[in-house]
């Protein structure tokens, strides 16, 4: 069982998360926490695996929580939820001890490999791969309004476009293999299209 601790002073989002994070049998939220303070006041009595944070919260925000929470007697694993792809507040992160770092319109089975992953051992910080998330150029813009594509369907025709397998792609962005084949299918028929060469002929057409 993986003991999660989540801190955003946005409940809305945070009630998202745990009702995201509930449907994981492996998971088990310890609770939620609106600031870095009441967050480091339940871990001092209620130690958990994983603390999900966001940065931006009153009293303590989540540089400083952080810093605290690797300073504890016992071993937590944190991952950074942000809105932000700055790279600047990417390496702070990473400089005060972030185990992992995820932005907040991430696909939500991303953060549930995430988790697991970050609760294996293993650090899930790839600064290159979120601001490719984050930033796509004008000819995904004008290729995404043209066909109503989401980012990420975007994202998925241009690792198509490359070679990549689902197989290959999944492991890219950190997704199954189950949900690369889903987006392919609805992006196949989003363009009207039934097939891999004609998926990377119209890809070419919008210069991607």
């Amino acid at each position: 069982m993986i003991r999660i601790a989540i801190a955003d002073d946005h409940t809305l989002f945070a009630k998202g998360i745990e009702g995201l994070l509930d449907e994981q049998e492996d998971f088990f939220i310890r609770g939620l926490f609106k600031n870095g303070s009441e967050l480091l006041d339940f871990l001092a009595e209620n130690p958990v695996d994983i603390v999900l944070t966001d940065l931006n919260m009153p009293e303590m925000d989540g540089f400083e929580v952080l810093a605290a929470v690797k300073q504890l007697d016992f071993p937590i694993k944190v991952i950074v939820l942000s809105m932000y792809d700055e790279e600047k507040i990417f390496k702070e992160c990473v400089e005060k001890g972030a185990d992992g770092f995820i932005l907040k319109d991430a696909d939500p089975d991303e953060l549930v490999f995430t988790i697991r992953e970050v609760h294996e051992g293993r650090h899930l910080i790839n600064f290159d791969r979120i601001i490719e998330q984050a930033r796509p150029n004008a000819f995904f813009d004008s290729f995404r309004d043209k066909y109503r594509l989401s980012r990420r369907e975007v994202q998925i025709i241009k690792l198509i476009k490359e070679g990549l397998t689902s197989k290959e792609i999944a492991k890219q962005l950190v997704l199954s293999k189950g949900t690369i084949e889903s987006h392919r299918k609805n992006i196949f028929q989003k363009l009207s299209i039934n097939s891999r060469v004609e998926l990377v002929n119209k890809a070419h057409e919008m210069n991607i």
